[in-house]
């Protein structure tokens, strides 16, 4: 499974953007997709994930009331809105695939190539 990122740029604070995520194949509804980012300088960090077929969601605190994922099973597509978005966001984000609802970065099989996100402010 390959997984296209895409979406990012550059915004002020406070604006929104919409990432995207569209995998190369089905995403069975036993996956777990998530959503990273890394920051220069800075170790990978969990930003929010989904369960595909329920639909279960879990957000980091950091982005939680801020940040919403959503999905489209039939484009096998993951998105990420983020509103209010503060300097602090500015990071490459990646989306992952994995089993498990875990917010370790290890535990996901499949990765995206990144966007980058930059938030001025």
């Amino acid at each position: 499974v390959q997984l296209q990122a895409s979406g990012g740029g550059l915004v002020q604070a406070g604006e929104s953007l919409r990432l995207s995520c569209v995998a190369s194949s089905r995403i069975f509804s036993s996956a777990v997709m998530g959503w990273f980012r890394q920051a220069p300088g800075k170790e990978r960090e969990f930003v929010g994930l989904i369960r595909w077929g329920i639909g279960r969601l879990y957000y980091a605190d950091s982005v939680k009331g801020r940040f919403t994922i959503s999905k489209d099973s039939a484009k096998n597509a993951m998105y990420l809105q983020m509103s209010s978005l503060k300097p602090e966001d500015t990071a490459v984000y990646y989306c992952a695939g994995g089993l498990d609802f875990t917010t370790q970065p290890s535990e996901y099989r499949f990765w995206g190539q990144g966007t980058l996100v930059t938030v001025s402010s």
